[in-house]
């Protein structure tokens, strides 16, 4: 692989360390995220990656196996999550060749097989597991997009951070949906200003949304994982689809 700008830029590993005590037996899962220091925002965890991972590790037992993609991935915690959890996981990033290898750096440092560029599914079998690379842009149905597999379920972590993006967003989301008409979008958003609302857009593309409780999963803390996110930011989880 040729050299990139992201080889060359300072990293610090952050740990995030999953548990459920409730169980006997108690489970654990450590994932290592490395950061570039001094970088762009896409290149570190936010509040909301925080929030949508420890949404995914309760209910790590239904991803096994399942067909998944994350869109807006950056440094890929939830991503990464699902894949060490069993399963099929696409990584998505814009164009830029230092977003994907954000993706990149985070799955390599957590043991994970790394294909592409890609816009082929991935079947994983066993260890080591596999995480498919894919560059996407938002609004744009590409090539990429309608060479998608199948999808069980859509990630997303504060993918509606800038308001013009929003539509592109849900332009996309609304796609892959349609297309999969079982599949659910998970998202979290953090809550900056009363004036943005994707209520309004939701509705122009007929897409239906449910809130889940942050203490319904244990992320209503300002500490998850082992971090020091969420903080004090408010941070909503919602699960989008195409039904009622």
């Amino acid at each position: 692989m040729e050299p990139s700008g992201a080889e060359t830029q300072s990293t610090a590993n952050k740990v995030f360390t999953f548990k459920d005590e409730e169980r006997s037996g108690a489970e654990c899962l450590s994932v290592v995220i490395p950061e570039v220091l001094d970088a762009h925002y896409g290149m570190h965890v936010w509040p909301c990656a925080a929030v949508l991972a420890q949404y995914l590790w309760t209910r790590r037992e239904a991803l096994r196996g399942r067909t998944v993609l994350e869109l807006g991935a950056g440094v890929s915690l939830p991503g990464v999550l699902a894949a060490r959890c069993g399963a099929q996981v696409t990584l998505s990033d814009g164009k830029n060749p230092l977003c994907l290898e954000n993706c990149r750096r985070s799955c390599e440092a957590n043991g994970l097989t790394v294909t592409g560029p890609t816009t082929t599914g991935l079947t994983v079998t066993g260890p080591p597991l596999s995480v498919g690379l894919l560059a996407l842009t938002w609004g744009e149905v590409s090539p990429e997009l309608l060479l998608l597999p199948q999808l069980d379920l859509i990630l997303g972590s504060d993918v509606f951070y800038e308001p013009q993006d929003f539509e592109d967003v849900l332009l996309t989301v609304a796609f892959l949906l349609r297309k999969n008409p079982l599949a659910q979008f998970w998202t979290s958003y953090q809550e900056r200003s009363a004036d943005w609302s994707i209520e309004a857009a939701l509705r122009r593309w007929g897409l239906s949304c449910q809130l889940v409780p942050l203490e319904a999963f244990g992320a209503d803390g300002a500490a998850l994982a082992g971090s020091s996110l969420p903080g004090n930011h408010s941070v909503l989880l919602m699960v989008i689809g195409t039904g009622p």
